[in-house]
């Protein structure tokens, strides 16, 4: 009996690896500029507006990210 016979079992949480994802995150962007919006309003003493700036900026960063990987892919 081999070390690696439990690897075979269907449903092993240690079976063969998964295949990585190629995918683009773009949410990384979103809580990015979520933060310096947050402390670019605290700069200017109104931080809810520098929250939305931030937002505004991250989601544009985002769907972009999305969408050019969309395009990559040919989906």
């Amino acid at each position: 009996m081999t070390i690696e016979w439990w690897r075979l079992r269907e449903g092993s949480a240690i079976g063969p690896a998964m295949q990585g994802s190629t995918t683009k995150a773009g949410g990384c962007f979103l809580a990015l500029f979520l933060l310096l919006g947050f402390v670019y309003g605290l700069s200017i003493r109104n931080p809810l507006k520098g929250v939305l700036i931030g937002l505004a900026v991250g989601a544009v960063l985002a769907i972009a990210t999305w969408l050019i990987d969309k395009a990559r892919r040919g989906s």
